[in-house]
């Protein structure tokens, strides 16, 4: 017992030293310890570097080099990047404006820029409710911002009526004037900037330059009929007339503007209310001379392509590399089916069809560019010369049969095949059935979900389309773009240029159903870069699935297999400045128009100058200043020195006369065309 009471008194003593409170030091020194342990816990866990982290450096390091770099140019002299370009290329040339100045050349005649197709800045004046807060901003042109904002809203603002051609209900976009309408396309990429600033270094200012700005998206007289747009040139060039001492003008067209002016040309002496009503002699009084850069005079094939598929080559070989963004469209934005429905409704594009047929263009078994070599353009032979040699070492000379008057081939044996091995089923005649487009995407499609399957196969079935059947194949794929289209313009060859109906605008624009003004003492250049590839026909493929899709596309699989094949990419090439094929540029001027012929009455005096493309010698130089490309050869110095030096007052003969490097005149002697 002693014992157990003996334990119990320790255990109640154990207890009690337990509970009772310790000192306060080694309390606050627990406490210390506690705080430090949590404290290094914390620090533990913060050291760990996360993924936001990251994102957070990376973006300061960017918005740090940045704006580093955005003080050091700011800094910087005005003449450095020039120092450091002279010093890794060398001295560069003086501009053309500064060369001319310092000859003695002056301003003289006033001079009118008519832009082409895509590079003439569109406003909004008037939109629907998806557009808020755009007025008079730019939906075409400049920074193109508005497209990533609002991509649906803009499709339907740019696109036009389908059956009017002009502007949808609640809906204007209007052309921006002035010369800032087209000096630049977008931010840093000039168009007609360089060439004014040259202008500029001689006297020119903006009273004595002017852009005949349009709208690019309507027919040529519905700019007329919309805007008065073809009165307010016509005003224009008599006002700077008057105002420049009486001193012609000289007209500076480009690209589709070529075509657009020819159209004025007929317009501004027409009897009224079709035409201007000014009457014969107004061009004599008025113009010095027409220099037309980059002309497709008879069409470009490029502008079938799109029509028919909404591609060029570009475009081919991208949805080839990856077909999943532009075919299947992974984001559902279907894309090239929005571009198609809103491209088909620009009647302009129709005015770049193919003109003159297979007289002009060739047909199953001919064309004129015969024999041309890509890799061999300056050698003046009528077949390729390849670059293996017999056992003598002499060239060994194979003619290839390249049949560029087959402009839409379905496959490439069907294109390489002899006339006589091409079974053809008329498509005209057939059946259009068994709708192959859903509810879920006529919202985007054009007219081919009307062609159901029978139809798409009707168009593979014909094979083989020459210049001469693509209207027939454009009128059986998209008949109301071609009904709406054909009241504008026309792609045949006059018979009897005396005939009445030739007095309707839409001949105007075409050079082969029209005559030039009586102006014997004008002049008329067509300027154009050569030795670039250019797209002349293509060979065409069924797409795997029809549903939603476009049916055709270019089969970029199709290739000739050497450097020296002119079939690239399902596309065959020739000579021309990427665009536009000499052939279409050059022909007028070479023959059509060369002396007097019925084409060219009063034999105004035509000039052919070619300029041979040399891309930049490195990255510095930009866009280059010899540049043939069909944009770029407005930088190109030697086009714009020419330009100067007409519109300071020299003639063709002045500048040299012709100036060719393409076998333009030698294609041009094969077309049998009545003159």
């Amino acid at each position: 017992m002693p014992l157990i009471r003996r334990k119990k008194a320790s255990e109640n003593e154990s207890t009690h030293s337990s509970s009772t409170p310790k000192p306060d030091g080694e309390e606050n020194k627990n406490k210390k310890e506690a705080a430090a342990k949590k404290a290094a816990k914390v620090e533990h866990k913060s050291s760990k570097w996360s993924c936001v982290d990251s994102c957070c450096w990376f973006i300061g390091c960017i918005c740090t080099v940045w704006w580093i770099l955005l003080f050091l140019y700011n800094a910087m002299p005005a003449s450095f990047p020039q120092y450091v370009t002279e010093a890794i290329t060398g001295p560069l040339p003086d501009p053309p404006g500064v060369k001319l100045r310092k000859e003695g050349l002056k301003a003289k005649h006033p001079v009118v820029f008519v832009p082409g197709i895509v590079t003439g800045g569109l406003e909004l004046w008037e939109g629907h409710q998806c557009a808020e807060g755009l007025f008079r901003k730019r939906l075409w042109g400049g920074t193109f911002g508005e497209v990533y904002k609002r991509p649906s809203c803009w499709v339907e603002h740019m696109s036009l009526d389908n059956e009017t051609g002009l502007d949808p209900p609640g809906i204007r976009i209007r052309p921006v004037t002035g010369l800032v309408a087209a000096d630049y396309f977008a931010p840093g990429y000039f168009v007609w900037a360089v060439l004014i600033a040259n202008l500029a270094r001689i006297g020119y200012e903006e009273k004595t330059m002017y852009m005949a700005a349009y709208d690019w998206r309507i027919s040529f007289q519905n700019t007329q009929v919309r805007d008065q747009a073809l009165s307010r040139i016509k005003s224009n060039i008599e006002l700077m007339v008057s105002t420049n001492g009486g001193n012609k003008a000289v007209i500076i067209p480009h690209s589709m503007g070529v075509l657009y002016f020819l159209h004025f040309m007929k317009w501004v002496e027409a009897p009224a209310p079709m035409g201007g009503g000014a009457g014969p002699g107004w061009c004599a009084k008025h113009i010095k001379a027409v220099m037309n850069i980059g002309g497709p005079f008879l069409g470009v094939p490029k502008a079938v392509s799109g029509l028919f598929s909404a591609e060029a080559k570009d475009i081919a070989v991208a949805r080839a590399i990856a077909p999943g963004v532009l075919d299947k469209d992974l984001f559902g934005l279907q894309t090239l089916q929005r571009v198609m429905k809103m491209s088909r409704t620009w009647d302009s594009t129709m005015s770049m069809i193919p003109k003159g047929g297979d007289t002009i263009w060739g047909g199953l078994d001919w064309s004129p560019e015969e024999g041309y070599a890509p890799s061999k353009r300056k050698q003046k032979n009528n077949c390729n010369l390849l670059s293996s040699q017999n056992e003598t070492g002499s060239m060994v000379c194979q003619e290839k049969a390249v049949n560029y008057g087959r402009i839409i081939s379905f496959g490439k044996g069907i294109a390489e095949a002899p006339p006589s091995e091409i079974e053809r089923i008329d498509f005209r005649g057939a059946v259009k059935g068994n709708n192959v487009a859903n509810a879920t995407c006529r919202d985007v499609w054009t007219e081919y979900h009307d062609m159901g399957f029978g139809g798409i196969k009707a168009v593979a079935d014909y094979k083989v389309y020459t210049a001469g059947e693509i209207l027939d194949l454009l009128r059986f794929v998209a008949p109301k773009m071609m009904a709406r289209g054909s009241a504008h313009f026309s792609y045949g060859i006059a018979e009897d240029l005396d005939d009445p109906k030739y007095q309707h605008y839409k001949y105007w624009s075409n050079p082969l159903e029209t005559k030039l003004p009586n102006a014997p003492d004008m002049e008329i250049f067509s300027l154009y870069g050569v030795g670039i590839p250019t797209e002349r026909a293509y060979v065409y493929s069924l797409t795997p699935a029809a549903e939603c899709y476009i049916p055709f596309q270019i089969d970029t699989s199709a290739d000739g297999g050497d450097e020296d094949s002119c079939l690239k990419d399902g596309v065959f090439i020739v000579d021309g400045d990427e665009t536009v094929p000499v052939l279409s540029a050059g022909f007028m001027c070479a023959k059509g128009w060369r002396g007097k012929t019925r084409f060219n009455p009063s034999g105004i005096r035509t000039y052919i100058r070619e300029y041979d493309h040399a891309p930049p010698a490195n990255f510095l130089e930009g866009r280059g200043t010899q540049s043939g490309a069909h944009v770029d050869i407005m930088g190109n110095f030697a086009l714009i020195e020419d330009i100067i030096r007409v519109a300071a007052g020299a003639t063709g003969e002045d500048l040299g006369g012709d100036q060719v490097f393409s076998d333009i005149f030698k294609w041009s002697d094969k077309i049998n065309l009545q003159l």
